[in-house]
């Protein structure tokens, strides 16, 4: 099982949309994230003066040579495009992602088990 931390940008002006449309994902969107073996996976808010920030985490439980592989597939699920054109006009992508990613990245320091 690997943990995963990321954090991406939200236009203040659409943080009410954002989160009255995670009230219950689409039954598309919500199987793709399962078949990708990601589990307990939360996304929370963080008001700045300006736009906020949100804070994803979330355990991918697959074989490690399989991530890739199941990222892609996640990526390519039906109705993940759809839904990729609605959230992400709503996000700001941050300085400091790696080349290809829309989420920031972050390295976990600590962590209690």
């Amino acid at each position: 099982m690997r943990r995963f931390g990321q954090v991406i940008g939200i236009r203040k002006e659409c943080l009410d949309e954002y989160r009255r449309i995670h009230v219950k994902l689409w039954p598309e969107i919500e199987a793709a994230i399962r078949a990708a073996g990601i589990r307990n996976y939360s996304i929370f808010h963080f008001d700045t003066r300006q736009d906020g920030l949100l804070f994803a985490s979330f355990e991918y439980h697959g074989p490690d040579d399989e991530f890739d592989a199941r990222m892609a597939r996640l990526a390519a699920a039906p109705r993940m495009r759809e839904w990729w054109n609605i959230t992400e006009p709503m996000q700001i992508p941050l300085p400091g992602r790696k080349q290809g990613q829309w989420w920031l990245d972050l390295e976990e320091v600590f962590h209690l088990g």
